[in-house]
């Protein structure tokens, strides 16, 4: 296509940053979303390229997962550029256009491995593909108690001189950084964290309630997979999992494969958190998009089946759930509305994330990232920054 020709999505329901409009369309030029509109204001330029569809197609912004391991058989900790690229290429068919390379607890030579490849992909990635917006450091200063499927071999107290050397490795791409602050260091970490901009998140730990209100206090405003690798909830202890309820400060991530946690327990989540704080992820594996099998992850067999990843001994593993299907399975357990749906996939991560203004929201001048949903939300179609990158074929 000629690169000064714009796209024109036709005759759609246009889900954009304030308003939905029933008959819409929108146009992408150059990278960018340049108009939005009712169908009858839409002026046809020579150059335009029109897909009409019908007002059963829906247009949101793309998802933005700041949780996700792999896909396709690739992992963030294979260290590759090509692991990466699978993964950049394969996500926008379940309507992902950014994402945060996850790692996950191992060797700090591993870690550091992934984090320097990480960064030297974000520096020279393409359009085509869902876009690399940063890492999400998941362990490993975790608690050995809420270890899940990290290796606790490996896990170790935060570390402000280590987190400085891998973030310097990494290129100052780590945005994200899942920690135990009730750790030794951990306050610390969190602190450091916050002077510079790093998102500090709670997860896979063992605080109570009073110990995830000195976090808050020191710089904490993210839940890392509510109910997961995590202090519950108990009467007189209400633990992190109070804490994500009721804490206003803090962004909550949550796994609605309806595996990690019930339908009902989704439901509460919802009811409690709602749509204002709630961040939908898929912490995927790279057995996502595959058969079912058995698949590495951090140097331990994960057993895939149609639904689940379990290690040997039945622990959870990460998921194999797409975006699209957190999209239905969370509207179906909640009864929430598409534009519930559009903050908590798109427009929180991107606020988390400092990236609002370019992201997270159909607006003139921000970034064409966008999918088009059919009457089933399916994805049809998803643009990464004005570019097709996945077309359902017919």
């Amino acid at each position: 296509m000629d690169t000064h020709s714009s796209i024109i999505i036709y005759n759609v329901t246009v889900y954009s940053e304030n308003q939905t409009l029933k008959n819409g369309y929108i146009k992408l030029t150059n990278k960018k979303i340049t108009e939005i509109g009712e169908i009858h204001q839409y002026v046809r330029q020579p150059k335009d390229h029109v897909i009409e569809l019908s007002p059963s197609y829906k247009v949101i912004p793309g998802a933005i997962d700041v949780h996700i391991h792999g896909v396709n058989n690739a992992d963030a900790m294979d260290g590759t550029a090509e692991a990466l690229k699978t993964m950049a290429r394969t996500l926008p068919k379940e309507g992902t256009t950014s994402f945060l390379a996850t790692t996950m607890t191992q060797s700090n030579e591993s870690v550091e491995k992934a984090l320097r490849n990480a960064g030297a992909y974000i520096e020279q990635q393409t359009d085509a593909d869902a876009e690399v917006v940063g890492i999400h450091l998941e362990g490993p200063f975790i608690s050995p108690k809420r270890a899940g499927a990290q290796p606790p071999t490996h896990i170790q107290d935060p570390n402000v001189a280590l987190f400085q050397e891998w973030q310097k490795a990494s290129g100052g791409h780590i945005k994200l950084v899942t920690l135990a602050p009730e750790q030794p260091n951990g306050l610390a970490l969190t602190s450091y964290l916050k002077e510079t901009n790093v998102v500090a998140s709670i997860g896979h730990s063992d605080s109570t309630y009073d110990q995830v209100g000195e976090a808050i206090e020191a710089g904490a405003s993210h839940i890392t997979h509510l109910y997961n690798g995590m202090r519950g909830l108990h009467h007189r202890e209400p633990g992190v999992l109070g804490a994500a309820y009721l804490r206003d400060e803090l962004f909550v991530e949550l796994i609605t494969d309806g595996i990690h946690c019930r339908p009902e327990m989704v439901k509460l989540a919802y009811d409690q958190i709602t749509s204002e704080r709630m961040i939908l992820i898929t912490d995927s594996l790279r057995a996502k998009w595959l058969k079912n099998g058995t698949y590495d992850l951090g140097g331990q067999p994960v057993h895939v089946n149609d639904t689940t990843a379990t290690l040997a001994d039945g622990t959870l593993a990460g998921s194999i759930l797409k975006m699209n299907d957190a999209i239905k399975n969370t509207m179906s357990f909640t009864n929430c509305s598409l534009e519930d749906i559009v903050k908590m996939t798109a427009e929180n991560p991107a606020k988390q994330l400092n990236l609002f203004d370019t992201k997270g929201s159909i607006k003139i001048g921000k970034d064409a990232d966008i999918v088009v949903l059919n009457e089933n939300l399916d994805v049809e179609m998803t643009f990464c920054r004005g570019t097709l990158s996945f077309k359902k074929e017919d």
